[in-house]
């Protein structure tokens, strides 16, 4: 079980408009069968045609992986004001505009105003960039977000564990996200050097 001074962790999961939504159902599903988390959703609504078009998933199902769910437009949320707790934000996919909104703090959306919070409260805050090839512009507002105190964790798995399937891949990304996080997990193999 994971606990801050015996609180259960309140993560801000938040699902954009990206190519590769299933990072952040799969983030869901895992954190949905561990213990100690209390999950807030916001999907954004390019993420709800992206999940039609990329995933079989049903909204209602992914939606109650979460313990709340909120509308990125629902801007009087408590989740908007920074004296609602929480302990850390993770937005996979982050799409590119995501990243713009937040690294420029244009804040008009409940997704863009919970990472703003979680920067100002100095909280974690993961955005996990789905995009390729990236330009100038792209390249610019990780750094800024980077410099800002915000992990930028790209959505580019490792094949030192020898990936056999795609939840293989899909495991190796939520896995990192968890690392940054301080969650102990097991969900994929980690290196232990060249086998002599």
């Amino acid at each position: 079980m994971v606990y801050i001074l015996g609180l259960v962790l309140r993560l801000v999961v938040c699902i954009t408009g990206a190519s590769g939504v299933i990072y952040g159902v799969k983030f869901l599903e895992i954190l949905r069968k561990m213990k100690g988390f209390e999950i807030y959703l916001i999907i954004s609504r390019g993420a709800k045609k992206v999940i039609e078009a990329e995933t079989d998933f049903e909204l209602d199902k992914i939606i109650s992986l979460a313990d709340k769910f909120f509308e990125e437009d629902e801007l009087e949320a408590p989740l908007s004001s920074s004296s609602y707790p929480i302990d850390g934000v993770v937005i996979v996919p982050a799409s590119m505009k995501t990243l713009s909104a937040i690294a420029h703090g244009y804040t008009n959306s409940l997704i863009i105003r919970v990472a703003d919070i979680a920067l100002r409260l100095r909280k974690p805050l993961i955005v996990v960039p789905r995009e390729t090839p990236l330009n100038a512009i792209h390249l610019e507002n990780m750094l800024k977000l980077a410099k800002m105190g915000a992990v930028v964790l790209p959505a580019c798995p490792g094949f030192y564990h020898r990936p056999q399937t795609i939840e293989d891949l899909l495991n190796f990304i939520v896995g990192k996200i968890m690392d940054v996080l301080g969650i102990k997990h097991d969900i994929y193999r980690r290196w232990e050097g060249v086998k002599k």
